[in-house]
């Protein structure tokens, strides 16, 4: 595992990772003036900047046609735009969410024998009902094209996008009214008048756009990220105080290296949640199982080792896998912003005590929530003339 505080040579290594502990870095002064000053700074630039801007100077943007089946799919992405090819339209994104909905749902219908077969012709089309047979047999699958967010009882994610002429603060208030990790981007051909597909913003790379360009800034952020309330923390002081058959974690979902996977794919569909951190019998984190291990399975065709236990399963889990990332809730905003412009970070387990014991976790979007300000979920967005087309936009494009 990794720390915040990558700089120090890790003294004790714990079981079964390879998390590595630091102290904290917090200066001897807090200034909530300074503080308060630097997140206004921040976004103050993030309203003086476009989307074009937070784009890299070269990329490669991959769209999938809807028509396309959905294990092809995987073994090019986990993550891309959809595109309806009949109607030249976007058709929002395909997450790894949307794969774990489909795993839950063929768990809940089918035996293993009709679900291998049939998810070798279901269509990414299906997965929301976007073909126009949905309410009948499909003809790319066995099953019936269904809702299946509608089937399992979860929220089925909006259509968003917005322009590359954006302000990255509208981006970003947008991504949090969502509850979105991507945010795509959507032009107009002037010849043709059809979408046309641009790219897509993450928030790992919007958050990086801030530290690189916002460094000044972000050495003011002192504060800790407890005091801030950054992140999910556990409602109890200690695990022994909760009564019998309740979670001793409340809120934060775990699991032990003797759960089963499908247990932990029931808790990302249920949950919305992309990991859960894995702990022994003293609330010790000793790993992390992500939603992107269980896309690692299916990709091997294996879909019955969702019967497996964690611990095995952690067997089968891809060699690039960068490590869990750890800090303590008195690490400040300031640390992980550095962090973020060094290392590709998802989220951090924020743990306590010399074991490591787990205290909470935070995500990008907690992070990005807190430095964008509170943003009411569903606010409507201010009226605003029409943008001009990206072609002819005199926005630069790095």
């Amino acid at each position: 595992m990794a720390t915040l505080s990558p700089n120090n040579t890790p003294r004790v290594r714990r079981r079964g990772s390879t998390r590595r502990r630091a102290g904290s870095h917090l200066p001897p002064y807090h200034s909530q003036e300074g503080h308060d000053a630097a997140l206004h700074a921040i976004r103050s630039f993030l309203k003086g900047h476009t989307a074009y801007d937070a784009f890299p100077v070269s990329f490669r943007l991959i769209v999938l046609d809807t028509k396309l089946n959905v294990k092809k799919a995987l073994q090019c992405v986990v993550s891309a735009p959809l595109w309806n090819s009949e109607k030249s339209k976007f058709a929002g994104m395909l997450t790894v969410l949307d794969i774990i909905h489909l795993i839950q749902y063929y768990y809940r219908t089918a035996s293993y024998d009709y679900a291998a077969a049939d998810v070798e012709t279901f269509r990414l089309e299906s997965l929301r009902g976007m073909s126009p047979a949905a309410s009948s047999q499909s003809t790319s699958s066995k099953l019936p094209s269904l809702d299946i967010e509608k089937e399992l009882g979860v929220a089925t994610p909006p259509l968003t996008h917005e322009h590359p002429t954006s302000s990255l603060y509208d981006c970003s208030k947008l991504l949090i009214q969502t509850h979105a990790r991507r945010l795509p981007f959507l032009d107009y051909d002037t010849e043709t008048g059809h979408e046309v597909i641009v790219s897509v913003l993450t928030q790992y790379r919007l958050l990086k756009f801030i530290s690189i360009n916002c460094n000044r800034e972000i050495q003011q952020l002192h504060l800790s990220l407890r005091k801030l309330k950054i992140g999910t923390y556990v409602s109890s002081p200690s695990p022994h105080d909760v009564p019998p058959g309740q979670n001793p974690y409340h809120p934060i979902a775990t699991a032990s290296l003797d759960t089963p996977v499908f247990d932990v794919v029931h808790m990302f569909s249920e949950r919305s949640i992309s990991a859960v951190p894995i702990i022994d019998e003293e609330g010790v984190v000793i790993n992390l199982y992500e939603t992107v291990d269980v896309i690692t399975l299916v990709r091997l065709g294996a879909y019955q080792s969702l019967d497996l236990k964690i611990s095995e399963a952690l067997t089968q889990r891809s060699p690039d896998f960068p490590g869990v990332v750890i800090c303590t809730a008195s690490d400040s905003l300031g640390t992980l912003l550095q962090l973020i412009k060094r290392r590709r970070v998802h989220r951090l387990v924020v743990v306590e005590g010399e074991k490591g014991r787990l205290l909470g976790i935070i995500t990008l979007s907690d992070v990005l929530r807190y430095v964008i300000g509170d943003v009411g979920i569903g606010e409507a967005k201010e009226q605003e003339e029409p943008r001009p087309s990206a072609s002819n936009s005199n926005e630069p494009s790095s």
